[in-house]
């Protein structure tokens, strides 16, 4: 097997940082060795098939994406990243795992939508990834269908408290899923919004004329994020359940979720970067129609409120663990612009799983997060949270080589024409700047990207299968 040793850089984990070398034998890490050891005498560096100098630079364990959504279908269209390009993107982004969810739709089998995931996937992703399970439709046969998801490999499945007709659960269906979640030890996630109340403030604007991508903020109201919150965490109290809320956008949700917690409850939130940085005023107030650009849900906040200062504060407190991006990306023409005088069909995502670790990297260099937190809000917590540690997230003897070497006094530019690689005819963060830049990447011991050329290819990718949640207190 070809061996590979990364040089002079420093070494940057959840817990410290420092100078070490890493040797790669094949797909894994057999050593972190004090710089300049020899073997036999000789120069190691002498001994391998390929030398990567990380002069200058960090040396991380690759990013794991715990929530992307490629080729998924919504609203009518479907994503515009498929496995190939979504995660040639993340490779570019020094992304090096996704995780993925298989859709049941209502009415269809559990296992027929994850076969059906399985053949998107399968030889096309250039890093690996792994599933969630949505179920979109509770009922006994998914009930069981449920209890049989670890031997599959994949133990979290997601639940909607928002989207009637298309995903939504109520109240009976999430507790006796939950009731399966705290029997298996599988981790629900919950898309945490009241949608029978949002569809009602829906109908109120547009019948008022109230149509431009603007009101999808107004509708989808922070009060409505933390009712659901507070109810989810309600319901897994009852049931024991470890519960994990996905794209927490409202600071009052993530009280709900430091409450919690704080009576030791198994109850974690993740956030995206766009509820870091983007809000409701400055995008999806944009003119005309190019708000549309940055509808997601949840949607993005008012920085008025101060919603993205808390957040950013969770994210240093650990009252929020991990950072995903929620990637669901749709094209402005023939995708997004469906919804022009209708604000309610435009559909809902935004594109960012080749940006994540540059925008977190730059929360670093603002003084929001420790160089530390950085790795282990994008890689370790992801690892833990979803039972991929030991293998990803950290490295160390016998872990994949999942290696980002990351160059501080690098930059990147961010948008099309630049550091663009998704399959979008937009941005969302478009003339971004970022005071850091991906220098190389490596995928399980191969180089993927390196001297600004991806040298990877589809099917490099595997299919990860996943132990329970590592994380639970």
């Amino acid at each position: 097997m070809a061996t590979t040793l990364i040089t002079g850089g420093t070494v940057v984990s959840a817990t410290g940082r420092g100078a070490a070398d890493i040797l790669v034998d094949g797909e894994r890490i057999v050593a972190l060795l004090e710089p300049g050891t020899t073997a036999l005498g000789a120069n190691l560096a002498e001994t391998v098939d390929t030398v990567v100098d990380a002069t200058g630079k960090y040396v991380i364990p690759g990013g794991i994406d715990a929530h992307t959504h490629m080729s998924m279908p919504f609203g009518g269209t479907t994503a515009s990243d498929d496995f190939e390009s979504g995660t040639r993107a993340a490779a570019w982004g020094g992304t090096t795992t996704i995780i993925d969810f298989a859709v049941q739709k209502f009415g269809e089998r559990v296992q027929d939508s994850l076969d059906t995931w399985h053949k998107m996937a399968s030889g096309q992703c250039a890093v690996d990834y792994s599933f969630h399970q949505i179920i979109g439709d509770v009922n006994d046969e998914s009930l069981a269908a449920l209890r049989r998801l670890p031997d599959e490999g994949i133990t979290s499945f997601k639940l909607f408290m928002a989207y009637p007709g298309v995903f939504y659960s109520d109240d009976a269906q999430i507790l006796r899923a939950m009731q399966i979640g705290a029997n298996t030890g599988l981790l629900t996630m919950m898309h945490a919004e009241n949608g029978p109340a949002i569809d009602v403030l829906v109908e109120q604007l547009l019948a008022e004329g109230k149509t431009d991508p603007y009101y999808h903020g107004i509708a989808r109201a922070w009060q409505l994020e933390e009712e659901a919150t507070h109810r989810a965490i309600m319901l897994a109290d009852l049931t024991g359940a470890p519960l994990y809320v996905v794209h927490v956008s409202a600071k009052q949700a993530v009280a709900q979720l430091a409450a919690a917690r704080d009576r030791g409850r198994n109850v974690f939130g993740e956030t995206c970067p766009q509820y870091l940085y983007l809000s409701l005023e400055d995008n999806l107030g944009a003119p005309g129609f190019e708000g549309a650009k940055w509808v997601c849900s949840t949607p993005l906040r008012s920085r008025r409120e101060e919603h993205q200062d808390q957040v950013w504060q969770a994210l240093r407190t650990n009252d929020l663990q991990m950072v995903s991006t929620d990637h669901c990306p749709f094209c402005m023409k023939g995708q997004k612009d469906m919804g022009i005088g209708d604000f309610s069909k435009i559909p809902n995502g935004i594109g960012t799983v080749e940006h994540r670790m540059d925008l977190m990297y730059q929360g670093v260099v603002e003084g929001r997060i420790t160089l530390e937190r950085w790795v282990e809000i994008t890689s370790t917590t992801p690892a833990r949270m979803f039972g991929l540690y030991g293998r990803k997230g950290v490295l160390a003897p016998g872990a994949d080589a999942d290696i980002v070497v990351y160059d501080p006094d690098g930059h990147t530019s961010i948008g099309l024409g630049k550091t663009h690689h998704m399959n979008m005819d937009h941005s969302a963060w478009e003339g971004y700047e970022i005071d850091g830049r991906v220098d190389t990447v490596l995928s399980r011991g191969k180089v993927v990207v390196a001297e600004g050329e991806y040298r990877g290819r589809k099917g490099d990718g595997q299919f990860v299968r996943r132990d329970p949640c590592q994380y639970l207190i």
